[in-house]
């Protein structure tokens, strides 16, 4: 099999008229670009140039420099884009957030992201975390932002940061008025709407009030939209009430254990590619700065 390096030879020789000029170009001595010729043309079995001067291609030498230069063009560009993918510069990421991640924090990471990265295909699927968790278990998503999963689950959890969380309501709610962080006790009559987000908050304080309101709901607009409607509060994560609507507010809570936590979640023994582990990089970056 003949090797790319004395073609490349060959179509510089070809370029130049001459083995100096080619010889400087290609920063070898000229005997060395000679012999490379000289082998190259022993093994296609006929020759290349018609002079020892080579300043003209036989008939043989201009089919095999054009095809030689269409190769090595399409070898060159391969092995770009290969660095590229190497570097993170291109590819495909697919990746899996629960919603409050999604819409505060991911925008601007993958708008700068794919500014350098203008060849990366990037495909993001909101989920609520046990979502999030089964696309990164079937292999769906590379990674997945959300809760921790159960130690059972074959995932591995990073955790990124602790997101504290709020009691949201109308603004015209009596409990909007309160001044100081609210307590357990100050909900007794209150019918909450209970999600999936909060069912980590450990108080039996609060599930106790949850199970009472007999009204639960999974996405974040659902649970707004009731909220809205009077239909009760609810409790989010802090992240998830940056942009409420205008008639709704998000209380804190004295419980300083009534937090989430969110981390990166993988697939456990499954090696990540190099623009996953770009990302997964900035997101540190980001959520350290945080």
């Amino acid at each position: 099999m003949i090797s790319t390096n004395p073609l490349r030879v060959f179509v510089h020789v070809a370029e130049c008229g001459n083995i100096r000029d080619a010889a400087e170009r290609l920063h070898r001595t000229p005997s060395a670009v000679s012999m490379t010729l000289k082998q190259l043309e022993q093994d296609l079995g006929a020759p290349l140039f018609e002079t020892d001067r080579k300043s003209l291609l036989t008939r043989f030498g201009r089919d095999v420099l054009g095809v030689a230069a269409e190769m090595l063009r399409a070898h060159d560009r391969a092995l770009e884009h290969i660095d590229d993918l190497a570097s993170g510069r291109q590819g495909r990421l697919h990746l899996a957030s629960v919603p409050s991640v999604a819409t505060e924090l991911f925008p601007k990471l993958l708008a700068d992201f794919l500014e350098a990265r203008p060849g990366l295909m990037i495909e993001l699927i909101d989920a609520d975390s046990r979502g999030v968790q089964a696309l990164v278990a079937d292999g769906t998503v590379d990674f997945g932002v959300a809760g921790p999963p159960a130690p059972s689950s074959g995932l591995r959890f990073e955790a990124l940061f602790k997101d504290p969380f709020r009691l949201v309501c109308r603004s015209d709610h009596p409990l909007a008025q309160r001044k100081t962080p609210l307590e357990w006790s100050d909900l007794a009559d209150t019918r909450i709407i209970g999600n999936d987000a909060a069912s980590m908050i450990a108080a039996q304080e609060y599930h106790v009030l949850v199970a009472a309101s007999m009204l639960k709901a999974r996405s974040v607009i659902s649970l707004r939209a009731l909220v809205l409607a009077g239909a009760g509060v609810t409790l989010l994560p802090k992240l998830a009430t940056l942009s409420l609507e205008r008639d709704l507010v998000a209380l804190p809570l004295a419980d300083p254990e009534a937090v989430r936590t969110v981390g990166v979640i993988l697939r456990e023994g499954r090696s990540t590619s190099p623009v996953c582990k770009a990302f997964l990089k900035v997101l540190a970056d980001a959520c350290h700065i945080r």
